[in-house]
């Protein structure tokens, strides 16, 4: 019943009001009171958490919590590019001038997400990845590979919610939802992270914005959670075997874990 309750909170509706006052309420300091219960009824391990529970100024500060260093191992090899956040890997493809991605069983158009025709094109014949956040997850964005900045971008007005009522009655939602993208450089090779957010214009921070990203370091972060998009060129990346190995959809996921490597690549 809780956990159906917190859900009810983070996920809901489409009336900006009451997002308004969900925001007020996760953002008051008497809701820190429930962040025992939320922990709780998510099954959250506190354990890799940085803060005590005491520590956190409201349940919206414990949602978007920071974890012990070391708590999320980065892969050091060269060319491993690893899971930018926690969550579900929902779907890997490849990205033609016709992809859908088909999340949650809604179609999401590709153009209408980047906004940028040129930015379509950089990624025609490359790769796609969808990694969903659920509440009880980690919700801190890193960066999936070492790079350099080449541009960022913002898109998007009102977020509809990422929960089933959204899916089936908004249009692409997350084509559509306010979205960060920042596009990385690294040797030859183009990436681009696409954060989504699910509530309203403030769910998504930036917590980096340097020219450059060492792999594993912190980018931004979800104040409530939502989607990331990660985009590579054509014949640039290989799916990590246990990626290749399964059906490639709805496998979980930590931040830092190997889930391709380059083809090919050069610092």
């Amino acid at each position: 019943m809780k956990k159906r309750l917190y859900r009810l909170m983070l996920e809901l509706t489409h009336n900006p009001l009451y997002n308004y006052m969900l925001k007020k309420a996760a953002t008051h300091t008497w809701s820190r009171k429930a962040i025992p219960s939320f922990s709780k009824t998510f099954k959250i391990n506190t354990e890799e958490v940085a803060r005590q529970p005491a520590e956190f100024q409201h349940l919206n500060d414990f949602f978007s919590r920071e974890l012990k260093e070391g708590a999320r191992p980065v892969s050091q090899a060269v060319n491993e590019i690893v899971s930018p956040v926690d969550g579900v890997l929902s779907e890997v493809g490849d990205i033609t001038d016709k992809t859908l991605m088909h999340i949650k069983q809604k179609p999401h158009s590709l153009n209408t997400m980047l906004g940028l025709k040129g930015a379509v094109n950089t990624y025609l014949g490359g790769k796609y990845f969808v990694f969903y956040l659920s509440p009880k997850d980690y919700h801190r964005i890193h960066a999936p590979y070492s790079g350099h900045v080449r541009r960022r971008w913002a898109l998007g007005r009102y977020s509809e919610p990422v929960n089933h009522l959204g899916f089936y009655f908004g249009q692409e939602p997350l084509a559509t939802n306010y979205r960060l993208i920042t596009e990385f450089e690294s040797s030859k090779h183009r990436f681009a992270v696409v954060k989504i957010g699910a509530l309203n214009v403030n769910s998504i921070h930036l917590s980096h914005t340097e020219p450059y990203s060492q792999k594993g370091e912190e980018i931004g972060y979800f104040s409530f959670g939502s989607t990331v998009v990660l985009l590579f060129q054509q014949n640039t990346i290989e799916l990590a075997q246990w990626i290749a190995d399964t059906n490639k959809s709805n496998v979980p996921v930590k931040q830092g874990e190997t889930i391709a490597s380059w083809v090919n690549h050069e610092e």
